[in-house]
Parts: structure tokens; C-alpha cells; sequence
């Protein structure tokens, strides 16, 4: 549905700074004018009486498989799972196959996802061994990703002379897999892990404590800003807290590490609760609330690394890793709100503002006149129950099956085309790369 000219009218439009009752008039994919009463003449026109206005969800995390692995998920699906669950832009991975470690290879992807992707986007780099000189031409794109552990082949990092030279040349946000190899590897002989439960024991605090330790000393020493992902451990966020202050250091978690906890979580779901770093005991996850409330962590992402039912039925230490979450994650956090855990201006902080200045997004993640028509369209009185066979991943399936949910996005426009509403994918119209502020 082609609406180069759309208004919205009589919305609650939602930024971190509160909620106010304003109408949008939408232009050529831009947002053109923003005021309590738009009267002008449009054929479109959506009546958002009692509905949220909000930008679209970034999320700078997630794996769509693509190429290589595409019986798990592949650019299109994912980003039709994106907007689904109101996320106009994602950040994707480089673990693919083969492995995303030069231009040339990025470029293919971008190429990809011109084709088929109805969300934005944007792709990460992976950082090896030796790929310096391919680090150094990274431009137009969202950053470097390096796995410092979890990883095999040429994506894993773990020379201390390599991450100094990385660190050194690298003038795109870093972000970081934050696990230390040898502790890891020290686990796995150790034969500790018998049962899913003993994924935490498997993959400890230490691992990733020494390795956040290990990244942050890079990033001071070379004044460059690093982001550590999917922070699980309340160790890391008193560590992070105590260098806020340099404006170098930024983190994220996952709505998974916020809302389930070991053992629980492995008991009930096994293998679709295992993810690296682990899903964690109750005292971490009480921690990382508390370094989302006060700052310390910056944005929530999904981390979405979807594996088919199939690979998740095999037993502890042969299933892989990882769980779909891209079309969950604002919905999750939306019924935080109607349990009244958190506000919607927060959510609008964490999940589209915070994700646009972390890095540096040109016109994103905002409700601001002249910039970009990425808008999901909230009913906070919609309740519906999590079905993995009712979403667009391909994998079917999800952490929280059967978990009843208030408060779900029901329009979502990118580039000002609605290519989500009732239920229905439209993709008439593609996405287009992110840009950002040089």
C-alpha cells in the first residue's frame, strides 16, 4: 500500500520525554508535519483513536541466517517477523555462512536485502584474525562485531594481539560477543554439563566478566566506543555502571534475560531456553532490571538466532544455541507496561531511541518532523496469547509459548508504507539501508 501521503490522526504519540495526543501527516516517507489537528485533504487516512503512536522498534541484534543457513530463516522472513512485532529497522549478524568478513560480502547482503527485506537494515562486519585491512574500509554501515568467545572458524577472536589491532584500527562502534574463550573451553573439558540446567555452569559468570574487563581496557586505551551485547550477569552491569562515565562504554540485554531465569526456564523448555550467554538465576536478572531502570544498560535487543525445532530436540551439548525474539520483544515489553513494571516512554527509550544514538542512526528512532516514517501504532487493550505456528520466523516457534500478552503493535509503516496491519505482511514495498551520522 503505496502512502506517500498519510495522516494519522488523533493518536497518543509516545517519546521518552511523555505522551502527548497529536496528529501526523506523512510525506513521501517523511514525517512532514506533527500537530494537534491535521486537517488537510488525504486518502489516507488511519483514526488512531486510543491507540499509541510510537517510532519504530530498531533492534540492533539479530541473526537472519542469510547466506547459508536459510532453513533456519533468511532475510525475508525475518523481516517480515520484524514487523510484525513493530521493528521497522534491525542490525543484522555476521555469523552466516560463508562468514561476513569483507565488503564484498556485506555488499551481497545489502544486495539481498534489497530484494526482499520489508524492514530497514543494516550489517554488521565480523572481525578475525585478519581481516584488519577490510576493517579499516567499513563506511556505511551499523559497526564491527566481534566475537571475543562462542563462536568457531574465522568469526572467533581470541588473541590479545589480534583485539589490540582491531580495537586500534576500528572507527565504527564495536560491538562485542562478551565470553572468554579459554574459560569456556576450560568448562566443556571440565564435563560439568550434563542437562540443560547446567548451561550457566557450562558458560559462568567468569567467562563473561573477564572478557567485558578484557574489551573495556581495549576501548579505553584506544577512546573507542564499544557496545557489549546481550549483557546476562549482574557483575557486568556494576562493571559497565562504574565506566559510564567515559561515554565510551554502552550494553545491552534481551528481553529473555529480563523476563526467564534458570533453573525454570531449562526445566520447562530444555533446549528452546538455551542460549548463549545463558539465561540466567533470578539474582541477575534482578540486577540487570535494575541497570536498565537506572541507565546503566542502554537498549534492549532480541539477539534473534533461530534454530528449527528439529536441531532443538537433540540432547544437552549437541542442540544449538539461540532463540527467535524479533517478533516478541516489543509486545514482551508492552505487557511490562500494562503490569504497570515499567512506562511506554521507557520502552520508547530502550528499544528506539537509545538503539538510534548508540549508532549514530540518521533519522530514526524518533517522532520528529523530517525524519523518517518508521512508526508502529500500539493497542495497549489488545490481549493475545504467544504462538510460535502464528509467526512469520520460520522456526514456529518461541521461549514463550502460551504466555498471555497485553499490549501488541497493529499497524507498522515503514518509509511511511504500511507493511503491517490486522495480522497481515504487506510487502508490496522493500526497505531500504540505514544511513548514519558520519
Amino acid at each position: 500500500m503505496n502512502d506517500n501521503h498519510l495522516i494519522i490522526k488523533n493518536g497518543f504519540l509516545v517519546s521518552s520525554n511523555g505522551i502527548v495526543k497529536k496528529d501526523i501527516l506523512i510525506n513521501n516517507g517523511t514525517i512532514e508535519n506533527i500537530d494537534s489537528q491535521i486537517n488537510e485533504p488525504s486518502d489516507n487516512i488511519i483514526d488512531a483513536e486510543n491507540l499509541y503512536i510510537m517510532p519504530g522498534a530498531i533492534d540492533p541484534q539479530v541473526h537472519f541466517r542469510e547466506p547459508g543457513l536459510t532453513h533456519k530463516e533468511d532475510i525475508e522472513s525475518g523481516s517480515r517477523s520484524a514487523v510484525a512485532g513493530g521493528v521497522t529497522t534491525f542490525f543484522e549478524m555476521p555469523n552466516t555462512n560463508p562468514s561476513t568478513i569483507s565488503i564484498e560480502l556485506l555488499n551481497k547482503k545489502n544486495q539481498i536485502a534489497a530484494n526482499t527485506s520489508v524492514a530497514n537494515y543494516s550489517f554488521f562486519l565480523g572481525a578475525t584474525h585478519d581481516n584488519i585491512e577490510e576493517i579499516k574500509k567499513i563506511k556505511d554501515n551499523c559497526g564491527l562485531k566481534i566475537f571475543m568467545g562462542s563462536s568457531t572458524g574465522d568469526l572467533l577472536v581470541d588473541s590479545d594481539a589480534a583485539l589490540d589491532k582491531i580495537f586500534k584500527h576500528c572507527n565504527k562502534v564495536i560491538a562485542i560477543h562478551s565470553e572468554d574463550e579459554a574459560i569456556l573451553q576450560k568448562m566443556a573439558r571440565s564435563g560439568i554439563g550434563k542437562t540443560f540446567t547446567d548451561h550457566p555452569k557450562v558458560r559462568p559468570v567468569e567467562a563473561a566478566v573477564a572478557s567485558t574487563v578484557k574489551a573495556i581496557g581495549l576501548a579505553l586505551k584506544y577512546k573507542k566506543r564499544l557496545h557489549i551485547l546481550h549483557l546476562s550477569t549482574a557483575e557486568e552491569v556494576e562493571i559497565i555502571r562504574k565506566h559510564k562515565h567515559t561515554n565510551l562504554i554502552t550494553s545491552e540485554t534481551t528481553p529473555q534475560h529480563l523476563l526467564l531465569s534458570a533453573p525454570s526456564i531449562y526445566e520447562k523448555i530444555g533446549a528452546l531456553g538455551q542460549m548463549n550467554p545463558p539465561i540466567r538465576e533470578q539474582y541477575h536478572q534482578d540486577e540487570l532490571w535494575k541497570g536498565v531502570l537506572d541507565g546503566t544498560i542502554d537498549c534492549i535487543a532480541t539477539d534473534h538466532s533461530p534454530h528449527t525445532l528439529e536441531e532443538k530436540k537433540q540432547p544437552y551439548g549437541k542442540a544449538p544455541s539461540g532463540m527467535p525474539g524479533v517478533e516478541t520483544s516489543l509486545p514482551l515489553m508492552l505487557n511490562e507496561v500494562s503490569n504497570n513494571k515499567i512506562t511506554f516512554e521507557q520502552v520508547v527509550k530502550w528499544m528506539c531511541e537509545n538503539p538510534a544514538k548508540i549508532y549514530n542512526v540518521k533519522n530514526k528512532g524518533f517522532l520528529k518532523i523530517g525524519y523518517d516514517a518508521d512508526i508502529a501504532i500500539v493497542d495497549m487493550k489488545l490481549e493475545k496469547i504467544l504462538s510460535g505456528s502464528k509467526m512469520q520466523a520460520k522456526c514456529g516457534w518461541t521461549a514463550f509459548e502460551g504466555q498471555k500478552i497485553k499490549g501488541s503493535p497493529i499497524i507498522t509503516i515503514v518509509n511511511g508504507n504500511i507493511v503491517y496491519k490486522d495480522g497481515k505482511i504487506i510487502d508490496d514495498f522493500k526497505g531500504r539501508p540505514v544511513n548514519f551520522n558520519e
